[in-house]
């Protein structure tokens, strides 16, 4: 059934991008890689993770560039107040598909005239939607991006892989090739805007570690008792173990936290930002939070079960990247490790 539905998503792809085809635009988009002093960044994903992703690619055009971004509408919040953003618009992911009949495209369109449109799209999927959209907004602008699948007559410029697995944030950082920009891999959050009250709550720990048990994806999360014997034990070092949660999370938070961790009160993305970066250490599954650990500059512990670190991990100094994956979901054998891991990060 997937196999068909990759058919299909296949073919209207290549029927749209067909209709978008136009081969002379390679005779005068070219001259824009030199000229234009602008740059659209377009990535329409919903996930706070896959935003924080992208924020490399702003630091490193920001060099040269005055550098707008397009993402999708849930993802404002999270890049709004990013140093180096010029503008900041919201997309929906199906505006491509619209074409002019979108009031939103006709917007674009006539901000990006000479502009450089980039497609920041899945590097090793084909990304129909956001191909589409990149192409529609720019009559005027040269698009550069991954050449998968249909996009391959979407993009004015297509970028090829790396030859090599790299991680998420180097694959996106390899589109600006073209553009000989040095790359910034580091990503990046506003400072954090937080209430009174949430300032408070982090003064009150004192010396204290954030554990954000939850995740989008549940058969990739880590068990609760895990995280548990984590709590355990910092409690026993001396710091008080903070549960972090999101929505739907509260009873996954309470049982990871039991008597010895401390819960701690709803927050929003900022206040969450703002507890990990007063943080000793954040310890977390692979998630969104995850990445706005790292993009705080809080020491992370994140722990990957399923999923390739290679390419979604942030393996520098401090950060640790954990792979549970050959546990084989052995709950005792995930606790052990995870526990040393915990120890070796401790200040």
């Amino acid at each position: 059934m997937k196999q068909v539905e990759i058919f299909f998503k296949h073919l209207v792809g290549w029927w749209l991008a067909l209709l978008y085809w136009r081969p002379f635009r390679a005779t005068w988009t070219q001259a824009l890689l030199t000229k234009a002093t602008d740059v659209f960044v377009v990535r329409v994903d919903n996930r706070v993770g896959e935003a924080l992703l992208t924020t490399p690619l702003v630091a490193t055009l920001a060099q040269k560039y005055r550098v707008h971004l397009i993402v999708h509408p849930k993802c404002v919040r999270v890049l709004e107040g990013l140093p180096g953003i010029t503008s900041l618009h919201a997309a929906d992911p199906r505006d491509g598909m619209r074409g002019v009949m979108s009031a939103n495209v006709r917007k674009l369109r006539t901000l990006t005239r000479g502009a450089i449109v980039i497609n920041a799209a899945n590097c090793e999927t084909y990304s129909g939607m956001q191909a589409l959209l990149s192409r529609a907004i720019s009559p005027g602008a040269v698009v550069l991006g991954p050449g998968l699948g249909p996009a391959k007559l979407l993009m004015d410029v297509v970028v090829p892989n790396r030859a090599t697995p790299s991680s998420e944030v180097q694959q996106r950082l390899n589109l600006l090739t073209p553009l000989g920009v040095p790359a910034i891999a580091a990503m990046a959050f506003r400072e954090p805007r937080v209430s009174e009250a949430t300032a408070q709550f982090a003064t009150n720990q004192k010396r204290f570690a954030v554990i954000n048990p939850g995740g989008r994806l549940g058969h990739r999360r880590v068990p609760a008792s895990v995280f548990h014997a984590a709590v355990a034990h910092l409690k026993t070092s001396g710091i008080v173990p903070v549960v972090t949660w999101g929505p739907g999370e509260e009873a996954l938070a309470r049982e990871v936290a039991g008597a010895e961790g401390v819960l701690a009160p709803a927050t929003n993305l900022d206040e969450l930002a703002y507890l990990m970066k007063r943080s000793v250490l954040v310890l977390c599954n692979n998630t969104g939070p995850m990445h706005l650990s790292v993009a705080v500059g809080a020491k992370t512990l994140a722990l990957f079960f399923r999923m390739p670190v290679t390419r979604w991990g942030h393996a520098f100094t401090p950060h640790v990247m954990l792979d549970l994956t050959p546990s084989d979901g052995d709950e005792s054998t995930m606790t052990s490790l995870v526990i040393d891991a915990v120890r070796l990060q401790l200040p």
